[in-house]
């Protein structure tokens, strides 16, 4: 009876062939994040996987080692509606802003009652006996803490899609959907509503050890930046904040990188392999030297 060639098993599958094997040795498998991921920035190089797929794998990572802290909304930007006031003083609000949720609070910021569906107030309109309270649907709390891609598998297994973060002390400090989640893999989800977004480039954070801080989006112009943080950046070599970073280092920078420019020190909070999506901005104090 005749052997089996060398590259195939009775079972039908074939072997590695000698050449495979020799590169595995060489080069073995990645043992690490860090590893992986140059694998995955070769292959893009030569064209095995597109630029957007590698984004949206480098979006996956980023998931994991991110908080909710670093992308919530802070509790000075939320849109809320207050149920201990008439509907019609909050109604103009939630037409402006066009949210399909709302966080919804009884008198004060740090009462969250609930969670009103845009959608539910169509019943304002249909029915005499409106109640607002009747309405609401739980509100779900999470701690700063929380890590991302536990909080899409619990967005996803509850079939919630917004929660509310609370800080060490039990107070509201702000609030996370799962669309914001969602964007940090596949990038900017934006709808019919997304108009005019440039209010939410800059957003003021809790502040850091060194200063102020904010969390900023790369695609923000470098003439807005300077208005909100009280900056002088250069328009010079660049027009957003994003360009000008890539500028100061020469080259696309990785998450987590950290470097100071003027008295800015700036850490890439989210990038890929194609562009920079958020930054966190610390002013550094000047010292009285400095000054002289």
């Amino acid at each position: 009876m005749p052997e089996h060639p060398a590259d195939v098993r009775t079972d039908g599958k074939t072997h590695r062939s000698l050449f495979e094997r020799l590169t595995a040795l060489i080069s073995p498998e990645p043992e690490n994040r860090a590893e992986l991921l140059e694998v995955l920035h070769d292959a893009h190089e030569r064209n095995l996987i597109d630029a957007d797929a590698l984004s949206m794998i480098e979006g996956v990572f980023q998931v994991s080692d991110l908080s909710v802290r670093d992308i919530m909304v802070p509790r000075s930007q939320m849109d809320v509606i207050d149920i201990t006031k008439p509907i019609e003083e909050w109604l103009p609000v939630v037409l402006e802003t066009a949210h399909s949720r709302f966080p919804a609070i009884d008198g004060q910021r740090d009462k969250v009652v609930g969670i009103l569906l845009a959608k539910d107030l169509l019943r304002y309109y249909a029915e005499e006996s409106f109640d607002v309270r009747a309405m609401l649907r739980p509100a779900i709390f999470i701690p700063e803490s929380k890590r991302l891609n536990v909080l899409l598998r619990d967005f996803r297994a509850n079939h919630n899609h917004m929660a509310i973060v609370v800080d060490e002390y039990s107070g509201v400090a702000g609030l996370i959907t799962i669309e914001d989640v969602l964007e940090q893999i596949v990038g900017d989800i934006e709808d019919e509503y997304d108009f005019d977004e440039e209010e939410d480039n800059v957003l003021s954070i809790k502040e850091g050890q060194l200063g102020p801080r904010w969390r900023v989006k790369a695609l923000t112009e470098i003439e807005q930046f300077n208005e909100e943080v009280g900056a002088s950046l250069s328009e010079d070599d660049a027009d957003t904040i994003g360009g000008l970073v890539a500028s100061h280092l020469g080259r696309m920078p990785h998450k987590g990188e950290v470097f100071d420019l003027d008295n800015l020190r700036f850490e890439v909070l989210r990038a890929d392999a194609r562009q920079i999506h958020v930054l966190l901005v610390e002013k550094i104090p000047v010292s009285e030297d400095e000054h002289d």
